[in-house]
């Protein structure tokens, strides 16, 4: 049986699935508010050219959109890996209620690894924070996809 965080971490991992597909770096991301889906997100920065496209940025844009507003005040982000600065950055400008990730980004996560944004006395946002959601399943599809580079 899968708690509320995996069961949303579930649907996070099969959007980083798409972007193992299109050969993007597996990243996915979703936003909940009130217990269902209403945007989800993969990285596709190669695909775009654009540096922003990471899969937190891609469903932030897609929930604003959805509900006319850049506050995502009651809304949880849920991704497999660890927010990086930029990602970071842009939850705490929305205003975020929670968010959710599955593995560290020892290199650049902005959470907990490399920066501890959230940690800032001075910012005016400081939202809930779970890591380690299904970490084992998460760090497995990041790996797999940089073994599998590295073979070819």
């Amino acid at each position: 049986m899968y708690t509320i965080d995996e069961k949303f971490m579930l649907l996070a991992i099969k959007e980083a699935e798409k972007s193992a597909a299109l050969d993007e770096v597996p990243v996915g991301a979703v936003v909940v508010k009130d217990g269902k889906v209403i945007a989800k997100g993969h990285n596709l920065r190669e695909k775009t050219k654009d540096p922003t496209s990471h899969a937190e940025i891609v469903a932030i844009r897609k929930a604003c959109k959805k509900l006319g507003s850049w506050r995502l005040e009651d809304c949880t982000m849920y991704v497999t890996i660890e927010p990086c600065s930029m990602c970071a950055g842009t939850l705490l400008w929305t205003r975020i209620k929670k968010i959710v990730y599955g593995a560290k980004d020892l290199k650049g996560g902005a959470i907990e690894s490399s920066f501890r944004l959230f940690e800032s006395k001075t910012i005016n946002h400081h939202p809930e924070l779970v890591g380690g959601v299904l970490e084992e399943k998460c760090s497995i599809i990041m790996s797999s996809f940089f073994k599998n580079k590295r073979q070819k």
